[in-house]
């Protein structure tokens, strides 16, 4: 009877085993086809040039429409002239000046039916329904507020490029987050889970802070003047370098690729997005007034 035991249980085994390699195989096979994808973009569409500095773009699903943020003018100008304009998904702009009375609006960020962005030293609130500024914060020793991002619950987090800060808007009140030499800079800002993602300008720096212990992890350098971060929803990250370049990161090595160089033509990259149902990247080219969207293409 033990002879017998010791030769039914040999078997359960080497037939587990026989069964075990092949999935092992399969996803050995799935991990290096996603590091070996190839990716490129194929251009859809530009606006037209009534798009006065354009330097951020965010998608509303909830209306299928694009809004974008127009400096109209120099980013830490308080003149009154800057804008955020409404475009389609076919690149038509639909009402150019659609929210007025800004200086130079910079990031934005979409919650429960508004529209934040940064205007230089202020964080303002915009009733997306009413198309009405409900809401401005004045940002104690701000200096250049810059992106955004919003978490699920609602919290605003905000970077400002010139003081190396982050800070939170939370149930209604502005306090600082995060002060640190280390973050250089810092500018493209996306929250995810348990850590906050960071395109840096002065370091060309991205990476992550820990939301726990507010450690800024570098994963990969040598990105330019960091700007925008867009998830692709895969693990990925699109990476913009302001001065006219967008990166592919690998979530899992961190490896970075370009898809787009346009420094040589003089046509910057700044806040992008990435609508990832559509496949399609939104690229605001800055001092050349338009709005570029591009399809990304696996191969």
């Amino acid at each position: 009877m033990r002879n017998s035991f010791i030769i039914i249980s040999l078997g359960f085994v080497m037939l587990f085993s026989c069964t075990a390699k092949p999935s092992q195989k399969t996803e050995k096979k799935q991990i290096e086809e996603e590091v070996n994808k190839t990716l490129r973009l194929e251009k859809l569409w530009e606006t037209d040039t009534l798009l006065t500095t354009a330097e951020s773009v965010i998608y509303n699903s909830n209306a299928d429409i694009l809004y974008v943020s127009n400096i109209n003018g120099t980013p830490l100008q308080k003149d009154g002239n800057g804008f955020i304009s409404q475009v389609d998904m076919d690149g038509n702009i639909i009402v150019e000046k659609w929210v007025t009375n800004l200086d130079a609006p910079k990031g934005m960020g979409i919650f429960n039916g508004k529209l934040y962005v940064t205007n230089i030293t202020q964080l303002v609130e915009i009733d997306i329904n009413d198309t009405e500024i409900t809401n401005r914060w004045e940002v104690e020793g701000a200096v250049f507020l810059n992106d955004i991002t919003i978490d699920k619950e609602g919290t605003v987090y905000f970077s400002d490029s010139n003081t190396n800060k982050i800070h939170v808007l939370k149930q209604g009140n502005v306090s600082e987050y995060m002060a640190s030499d280390r973050l250089a800079s810092p500018n493209g800002l996306y929250i995810e889970q348990d850590r906050l993602m960071l395109a840096t300008m002065g370091s060309s720096s991205f990476g992550y802070i820990e939301l726990s212990t507010k450690e800024f992890i570098i994963k990969t350098d040598s990105i330019g003047a960091g700007d925008g971060v867009a998830p692709m929803g895969d693990g990925g990250y699109l990476v913009s370098n302001w001065n006219g370049e967008v990166f592919h990161v690998n979530g899992e090595t961190w490896n970075k690729t370009s898809l787009l160089r346009t420094v040589e033509d003089a046509i910057q990259s700044a806040d992008i997005t990435y609508v990832i149902d559509k496949q399609m990247l939104l690229v605001p080219t800055f001092f050349n007034n338009t709005i570029i969207a591009y399809r990304l293409i696996e191969e």
